[in-house]
């Protein structure tokens, strides 16, 4: 196959872009993105002519209680990133790797940006998340002391020079040109570090004859900046950046074009695309309306190839969108709201009309008539008519019945279908149930919460094996990290690239990132201690069960002073035994130790009666059936 040349491979990435942009407009994905979005805000489009007038319409935004349900329960605290190393060499360092990753991720927030990224997970069905290194320099003007110092320091070398080589003291320079030749400013690092952004889905182009991330043979991502300042930008070409025209591509949404028009002659703007071809491993810029590359096709940046990470919510077949949990209720979200709303009108609409024979009264009686005032007398100028045909009431049209049980069936109907309860939603049910029937519900509802956890987890792992790469391929400088040690006690390590060099494998702790349910979690701790209770001083260590009881069902942080130190064991009354024989009072060899009947511990029991318990002592099993409820198999 020929080379393609620069301007064919240009023509193609244009190509490319513009056929997926047709794509995703003609199968209408960003106007269903944009409805998804409106409809977790509680903006609903309704047709012209329908009911009410737009300040008369009410929103029962249960797409707003539905995202804020689930969001919560996948991605509330800090994850904890267990690293795994896949070689055996790398294992003293995968611990050291463990604390760095979920170090960073605490210290730059990376929690922040994949919040975000989580609530486009749920709300239009994907997500993005960046992951690159980031390296930024600044001009900055150096102080006079600094100056100073560097001048002084030149000199002194230049007189020690000289000093030693006298014949060439007059070819010196001097100590203006010393002075001249020390720069104002100097080149300070800003940024050099790992980074993790969220990226807009509206802004992520796709190969559309992908159906997942891993088939797709190219990607982009649109990248809107102002135009002066990427005509500065020193890493594109100076040709193609100087002969940029500013366009509409605005990041913005604007509900009127003239208030964008305003603004862009305020501040111009440029699109950019940052290209990712899969196929050939190459990245280049373009912009929008220029005739060549800013950036020419370059090797990727990065080992692992492209800097995305793509978080799926359901899978559709055969389709690289998925969908998100608000477009299968969306219909019934815009059925409940026209329905509150007809409710709405129709209270507005009950009020209380009268007809009546205008001679019938006059202006007192009209008055009267009119009048809030209880037992108000109202007089009547026409005494010939019959008092029942002076003022009849207006007949009601009253609201069926049933409209107010629609309503109800609509948010049952929206519970079934997002498989968030009113248990979840904080709401107490209109019927009783029982502990286990709510029990049952409440397990039911946590399988889908649990698979959506589970595909926030396998991105958080990917990120961090993506941050730990990136710093074995970038890093230059030390490092230093906080680990917490015993007792939530800080230490800080430095360390280099090459502690962290290796192969790992990166796993979230499961439900890790899941709010803390402070009465569940006691309740956890304190069934724990009861269930180990009889294995206590058997099997079980005491002083460690009351510590993982403190700290995770009660959260202490530093069991250590509710604990008694325990004293060191003393020596028997009788005397250290004499070496290489029995202590003193001990049976002779061969010979099982006699029964305990008047002290406080219990009779030895036969090893062939812990055969059938698996070495377990039958009055604890036993205890242990009757506590748990349940019949223990032979162990």
């Amino acid at each position: 196959m020929a080379r393609k040349s620069r301007s064919e491979r240009y023509e193609n990435t244009k190509e490319r872009l513009e056929v997926a942009k047709r794509w995703r407009h003609d199968e209408g994905y960003e106007d269903k993105w944009r409805r998804m979005i409106d409809l977790y805000r509680g903006k609903t489009y309704w047709e012209s002519g329908g009911i009410g007038t737009p300040n008369d319409r009410i929103s029962i935004n249960m797409a707003f209680s539905t995202i804020n349900v689930i969001a919560p329960s996948v991605a509330v605290n800090h994850p904890t990133i267990t690293v795994v190393a896949n070689r055996e060499d790398d294992s003293d360092r995968a611990v050291f790797v463990e604390a760095i990753i979920n170090y960073m991720w605490r210290h730059h927030d990376y929690r922040k940006p994949f919040r975000r990224t989580v609530k486009d997970f749920l709300i239009i069905g994907h997500g993005w998340v960046k992951v690159g290194w980031k390296f930024v320099e600044e001009e900055r003007q150096r102080s006079e002391y600094e100056v100073d110092d560097e001048y002084r320091a030149s000199v002194d070398e230049i007189d020690a020079y000289a000093v030693d080589n006298p014949d060439l003291a007059g070819e010196l320079p001097t100590n203006d040109d010393v002075m001249a030749s020390i720069p104002s400013t100097q080149m300070e690092i800003v940024e050099d570090q790992p980074f993790v952004e969220r990226i807009s889905p509206f802004d992520m182009f796709i190969d559309p004859e992908a159906t997942c991330l891993e088939d797709a043979k190219w990607i982009a991502q649109r990248i809107v900046r102002p135009i002066e300042e990427v005509r500065r930008d020193k890493r594109f070409r100076k040709g193609v950046r100087q002969n940029l025209q500013a366009d509409s591509g605005l990041k913005v949404r604007w509900e009127n074009d003239d208030e964008r028009d305003q603004y862009s002659d305020l501040i111009e703007r440029v699109t950019l695309y940052e290209y990712y071809d899969l196929e050939e491993g190459l990245l280049s810029v373009c912009a929008e309306g220029a005739d060549d590359y800013l950036l020419d096709p370059t090797p990727m940046p990065y080992n692992f190839g492209h800097p995305f990470v793509l978080i799926r919510n359901y899978d559709i077949p055969d389709t690289f969108y998925p969908m998100g949990d608000l477009e299968a209720m969306e219909s019934l979200q815009e059925e409940l709201n026209k329905t509150r709303t007809q409710m709405v009108n129709h209270r507005k609409r009950y009020a209380r009309k009268y007809l009546y024979h205008e001679r019938s009264f006059g202006p007192e009686g009209r008055e009267a008539l009119e009048s809030d005032d209880d037992g108000r007398f109202v007089p009547v100028v026409d005494e010939n008519r019959p008092l029942g045909e002076v003022v009849v009431p207006l007949p009601q049209v009253p609201l069926a019945p049933e409209m107010y049980n629609h309503s109800t069936m609509i948010e049952n109907d929206i519970n079934t279908v997002s498989g968030v309860s009113e248990y979840a939603r904080g709401q107490m049910p209109e019927i009783r149930r029982t502990a286990t029937e709510a029990s049952i519900i409440a397990d039911a509802g946590n399988a889908r919460a649990s698979d959506k956890l589970a595909m926030v987890e396998i991105c958080i792992g990917e990120v961090g094996r993506r941050v730990i790469q990136l710093m074995q391929q970038y890093m230059t400088r030390d490092q230093m990290v906080r680990i917490t040690g015993k007792d939530d006690q800080k230490h800080f390590v430095a360390y280099t690239r090459d502690d962290i060099l290796g192969e790992y494998d990166f796993e979230v702790e499961g439900g890790s990132t899941q709010p803390l349910n402070e009465t569940a979690r006691r309740q956890q701790a304190i069934s724990l201690m009861n269930a180990m209770a009889p294995l206590v001083g058997l099997i079980v260590d005491p002083a460690e069960l009351a510590r993982y009881v403190l700290q995770y069902g009660f959260g202490v942080k530093n069991p250590e002073k509710f604990l008694v130190q325990q004293q060191p064991a003393m020596p028997p009354q009788g005397g250290p035994p004499p070496q290489g024989g029995p202590p003193q009072g001990a049976p002779p060899q061969g010979m099982a130790p006699p029964a305990m009947t008047g002290g406080t511990g219990p009779a030895p029991i036969p090893d062939q009666v812990f055969e059938s318990t698996g070495g377990v002592p039958p009055e604890l099993l036993t205890q242990l059936q009757n506590q748990m409820g349940m019949e223990l198999p032979n162990l």
